[in-house]
């Protein structure tokens, strides 16, 4: 498939999972809701390994770095969203994805001396300009309740939802180190995916929140969406793009991301932007295209996992 198709299939998909995340908030704890959700998703990517004839066996040099993975995207990352949909609206939460175009080239250099071209930095912050556009009137809002004397649930979720971002970029860029040790992405994905729900299902378990059973309709159909397409299609199209043009433009799917999510909410939930929304997505969508225009990054030797974490904040 090419890699634009790539990207717009992970835009949409992606767009529309922080609503369906919506459905899945009161009845069952967040954090269980991650556990059923990447429980569902890795066991259809190993079906679908058996059902080609793979092996599930991964040698532990591959092992260490989906171990790694999980814990950044499908453990941390995943419950902060969660979490942070309980307090701040589910676009909201796909607009602050947006500042991975900070974070993605930060971490790279940090860790593995990646450059940063300057039209990176030009992009980001038009992106992060457009975002901010796009929901101006919701955050004055927040901060005018915050200032009469609020509870300041927004701003956790806020917070929250910064670090899914920063967590996220960091297991973005661990996606190109497993995929050094293994050609094998379905596997290799399905096996990070199982580690992330042991890790949480573990947090569950040691913070004494119930595994409930979902009994509604609109739960159960949240979690197919959410683990079939928001887990195993867009994922695999997501690590795709990340092998074939790097984590740094790969990550822009976290700006159109947003904007998807935006137009849902005016379908779904009656939102009516005015003219300073519109202009925030026309902004979004303009630093896409510059952003991918931008110039490859120079190769980087591969690095040992010991040096990767002494170089690791």
């Amino acid at each position: 498939m090419p890699s634009y198709a790539l990207f717009t299939l992970a835009s949409l998909i992606w767009g529309s999972t922080f609503f369906a995340i919506t459905l899945e908030l009161g009845e069952v704890p967040p954090a269980v809701s991650v556990v059923y959700r990447f429980a569902l998703a890795s066991l259809t990517l190993f079906a679908f390994c058996l059902l080609r004839g793979d092996k599930l066996r991964l040698p532990w040099r591959v092992q260490r770095w989906a171990v790694l993975q999980a814990f950044f995207i499908f453990g941390l990352s995943y419950v902060c969203t969660y979490n942070a949909e309980q307090y701040v609206v589910s676009a909201l939460v796909a607009v602050l994805f947006a500042l991975m175009v900070f974070w993605t080239p930060m971490l790279s250099r940090l860790a593995f001396g990646t450059p940063i071209p300057r039209r990176t930095w030009g992009a980001g912050a038009a992106a992060i300009g457009g975002v901010t556009l796009l929901f101006w009137h919701a955050i004055g809002a927040a901060l005018r309740d915050l200032h009469q004397g609020g509870q300041g649930h927004f701003l956790l979720g806020l917070l929250l939802g910064i670090v899914a971002s920063i967590v996220s970029s960091a297991g973005s860029i661990v996606v190109g180190k497993v995929r050094e040790e293994s050609n094998n992405l379905v596997l290799t994905t399905g096996w990070s995916m199982f580690w992330g729900t042991c890790m949480v299902a573990a947090w569950c378990v040691a913070t004494g929140q119930p595994f409930i059973i979902p009994r509604t309709a609109s739960y159960v159909l949240g979690l197919l969406h959410l683990s079939i397409f928001g887990s195993v299609v867009a994922f695999i199209c997501y690590f795709t793009l990340i092998n074939r043009i790097g984590s740094n433009k790969a990550v822009y799917i976290g700006v159109i991301t947003p904007v998807i999510s935006v137009l849902l909410s005016i379908k779904l939930e009656h939102y009516r932007p005015g003219p300073a929304e519109w202009l925030g997505m026309a902004v979004c969508l303009g630093s896409v295209a510059w952003a991918l225009r931008s110039p490859a990054a120079k190769p980087v030797p591969s690095v040992t996992l010991n040096d990767a974490i002494e170089t690791t904040p």
